[in-house]
């Protein structure tokens, strides 16, 4: 398979260097993408570089996932109007495992073949660098003019915040030049890839590795991913969409997936699934012939979210979809963990009631009418009871005066009530 023809069609290429293409349809290589530890969690931001390493691999060549610990210390200003928060090793290394553990989802390794994905940081080999070596070993190789020109430093130099760029920061290119040159001294790696703008560091890389070693390394860039009404790709009215289910639910995870825009949905099932060209192709004519099925989104959403979580998290995501939107079962719900059910009925109103309500038992009238306001009155309560339009963790309600005790309790502490087809309460105790 030709991995830069397999990127071009997905629509995953930016920029490249002349002649990447032809080396790599020569012989096998290695290739890395830099992820920088600022959080314990990827979040689908990284997810096109974590796709372009994937792809690599599946063309037979050796992907490297670098974990940016020395460069997360000093801050990339690529793209950036401020100066980073520096971490510490310690958090550096906590964030590292986190990643980690969500890098297996897509990269292979642990097989013995040649094209086993290998994980390194570049913490590892600068922290043994004084700051004289690293002067007189790379930084005589890069001229200040090279850097200058450097987009990344010319838009923060020429800035009018008058914030200027530490000479830590600006020294950021020669710091990613030299983890090019160790991978490609110790592993033989001849490609980096990243966003697209990241290529002027990218070819710093490159530079350094001609002027040392007189050797020959290519650079790839991908777009960076924006939605069709220009917002930021990735990012929700509650920030970062995460890989981590403590931090962004598979149900979230899914639902995020399930509501891309259609055009979005063209172009990002190329990005983020393995689907062939004729498989998309496919589902795309038969999108645009019924969109209301929502048929883009639904693959887009199964095959992400069977990646990056499992086929079990994606069965349960889709199950509670159909609770809400009213097809879901009493079992369903009691099978669903508390961080889903939550994430399913976030932002439906919400009342406490004490404990002792239901250790004795209540009626429904009086939880409803009396101790909460879900219903203005017991009448109109037993009025909705009658019109058989009350349910209880989606059981149908056909006695007002039916005692509840805490054994109807979702997760020990919810119960769902729902007036109607569309709306929901939620009662906690308290």
């Amino acid at each position: 398979m030709n991995f830069v023809e397999e990127l071009r069609w997905r629509g995953m290429i930016h920029d490249i260097m002349p002649g990447t293409e032809e080396f790599l349809l020569k012989e096998k290589t290695a290739a890395y993408v830099g992820f920088d530890p600022t959080a314990d969690s990827l979040h689908i931001g990284h997810l096109v570089g974590v796709m372009m390493l994937r792809h690599f691999q599946n063309t037979g060549h050796r992907p490297i996932v670098l974990i940016g610990g020395a460069t997360g210390m000093i801050g990339d200003p690529s793209g950036k109007s401020d100066e980073r928060n520096l971490l510490d090793e310690e958090t550096l290394r906590h964030n590292q495992e986190g990643m980690k553990k969500q890098f297996e989802k897509f990269l292979d390794f642990e097989s013995t073949s040649p094209d086993r994905a290998i994980l390194v940081n570049n913490y590892d080999w600068m922290k043994e660098y004084s700051f004289l070596g690293f002067i007189r070993d790379i930084g005589k190789h890069i001229t200040v003019n090279y850097m200058m020109a450097k987009d990344s430093v010319k838009k923060r130099i020429d800035s009018d915040t008058g914030q200027g760029m530490s000479f830590t920061e600006f020294s950021y290119q020669l710091v990613q030049g030299t983890d090019y040159l160790f991978l490609y001294n110790n592993y033989g790696c001849r490609l980096q890839m990243g966003g697209s703008d990241q290529w002027g560091n990218i070819v710093t890389g490159t530079e350094l590795i001609r002027r040392k070693n007189g050797g020959e390394a290519y650079a790839m860039t991908c777009p960076l991913i924006t939605k069709s009404d220009g917002q930021k790709f990735g990012k929700t009215e509650t920030g970062n969409v995460w890989l981590d289910p403590a931090k962004t639910t598979p149900y979230q995870f899914y639902q995020f997936w399930l509501n891309v825009a259609d055009d979005d949905a063209e172009k990002f099932i190329k990005i983020f699934t393995m689907l062939r060209r004729d498989e998309i192709d496919d589902l795309v004519k038969a999108h645009r012939a019924g969109p209301h099925l929502r048929i883009l989104q639904k693959r887009l959403a199964e095959e992400v979210t069977v990646m990056a979580h499992s086929r079990a998290d994606y069965d349960a995501a889709v199950e509670a979809s159909q609770i809400l939107f009213g097809k879901g079962t009493t079992e369903q719900l009691h099978r669903m963990d508390e961080n889903t059910f939550l994430a399913v009925f976030e932002g439906v109103p919400a009342y406490d009631i004490n404990p002792n309500l239901l250790s004795a038992g209540i009626t429904i009238s009086d939880l409803c009418a009396v101790h909460t306001a879900i219903t203005d009155s017991k009448g109109e309560f037993r009025r909705l009871v009658q019109g058989g339009g009350v349910s209880l963790n989606k059981e149908r309600i056909d006695d007002p005066e039916m005692l509840i005790k805490s054994d109807k309790l979702l997760n020990n502490k919810y119960l769902l009530l729902q007036k109607g087809k569309k709306s929901y309460y939620l009662i906690r105790v308290r």
